[in-house]
């Protein structure tokens, strides 16, 4: 039973009122119980039409109690499969003592209680405890067997053939062990899909706090590069005010031409610093992932004007790599700009971690309302078989895309190869 078929039965069950094993266990007995005595009840007329045994109706009455009472004992297989087992064994004597012999009448509460001890039981264990129940309970079934039978005398045991207490634990045995062997099977393959299902949720998790750590290291330095980025800016303007200040009066269209200039300026940073407010610096940053270089931390911020160096970087590491620009060149945000950069940087990374070998080409498409780029790789390549950070990249290509408000689309082509594509809408009036 596969693990949804086993939960909509634990649902079933639980809609019943049967919650936890105690009342699951007790409800089983009770319908064991009620089985045998049909099973008994059915079987009458089988056995007086071909053996010629007639039991009396006493016997019948107290043969159907023992059978009630026998099933009892299941209420504890769970939580005591052992003494469930004695249990339901020296019931069954009993009801081998008020039946004549050959009568052997044997209810499913015996070999329950024997399947329940393979599943929980030790290999050695229940080989001790089945065996010793087996010759202990068939011996004493062979020598009571009819014992308390109102029919005394009446037997369907023929001449020459061996007593029942010899032939009675030789057949018990097996009759323990089959049950208690499928019992064994059970609560082994139970056991071996629990273990799978914790080291699922072990990984499940692992990756999860794997997200998250890239999440942040992300985060970490869009913010690093926001600060570069704002001082860069802000220096700037700084200088430019100072000298529309120092041009009033003497070139007031200067001055204009400098006090737009830094309107403008103020108004992509306060942009780019509204985007990433929240991004918290952590400095434990993780370490850099395979295939980008460690960055020196007063490096300069680097954006789609870097492209073309990053591009030459990856043809030296031996990618057969093709480089198209369509339209004509203009300027991102700087937040922008940066992010662009990252997200070919980061799917250059990705092409060469798990199709190394493979034809890439990078688009860069300048439309006068949108900006879009594309990496596309080819099938082929060998994959790095270090799954560690397998998807992680992908988190943060989106992690950045989201901040700027650009669209990101990543999945596989119909050629089997992979494309990355990120696209972002252009005012104008900022890229002039």
């Amino acid at each position: 039973m596969d693990r949804s078929a086993t939960h909509r039965f634990d649902h079933l069950l639980d809609g019943l009122g049967l919650r936890g094993d105690t009342r699951r266990d007790i409800a089983l007995g009770l319908l064991v119980a009620a089985v045998s005595v049909a099973v008994l009840w059915v079987s009458l007329p089988a056995l007086e039409a071909l053996e010629g045994l007639v039991l009396a109706r006493g016997t019948i009455v107290s043969a159907g109690l023992v059978l009630l009472t026998q099933a009892l004992p299941l209420g504890l297989r769970r939580r005591n499969p052992v003494l469930s087992l004695v249990g339901v064994a020296a019931l069954q004597v009993l009801l081998a003592a008020l039946t004549p012999a050959g009568f052997n009448f044997h209810g499913p509460a015996l070999f329950i209680a024997a399947y329940t001890c393979g599943t929980v039981l030790s290999l050695s264990r229940l080989s001790v405890v089945l065996v010793a129940c087996a010759l202990v309970y068939g011996t004493a079934e062979g020598l009571l067997t009819g014992a308390l039978a109102p029919a005394a005398g009446v037997s369907l045991v023929l001449p020459g053939e061996p007593p029942p207490w010899v032939t009675a634990p030789i057949l018990t045995v097996p009759a323990l062990l089959i049950p208690g062997l499928i019992g064994i099977y059970v609560g082994t393959h139970r056991r071996y899909a629990e273990l799978v299902r914790l080291r699922d949720a072990e990984e499940i998790q692992a990756h999860k706090e794997r997200a998250q750590t890239a999440i942040r290291a992300e985060r970490t330095r869009m913010a690093r590069e926001l600060h570069d980025i704002a001082a860069h800016h802000l220096s700037g303007m700084v200088v430019q005010a100072g000298a529309a200040e120092r041009l009033i009066g003497r070139d007031d269209e200067a001055a204009r031409h400098a006090m737009d200039w830094v309107r403008t300026q103020g108004k992509e940073t306060l942009t780019g610093l509204r985007a990433v407010v929240g991004a918290l610096r952590d400095p434990d940053e993780e370490e850099a992932r395979p295939g980008h270089e460690t960055e020196v931390r007063d490096a300069p911020v680097p954006g789609l004007a870097a492209v073309e160096r990053l591009v030459s970087t990856e043809r030296e590491l031996g990618t057969d790599l093709r480089l198209v620009r369509e339209g004509s060149p203009y300027e991102l945000p700087p937040i922008a700009d940066v992010t662009a950069y990252r997200t070919v940087q980061e799917a250059l990374t990705n092409t060469r971690d798990h199709a190394a070998g493979a034809k890439v080409s990078v688009r860069l498409w300048y439309r006068p309302a949108r900006f879009a780029l594309e990496v596309e790789n080819e099938r082929g390549g060998t994959p790095d078989t270090d799954r560690r950070h397998r998807g992680l990249g992908v988190l943060g290509m989106r992690e950045r895309a989201d901040v700027v408000g650009a669209r990101l689309d990543v999945g596989p082509t119909d050629g089997g190869g992979w494309r990355v594509r990120w696209e972002i809408p252009v005012e104008r009036e900022e890229t002039r």
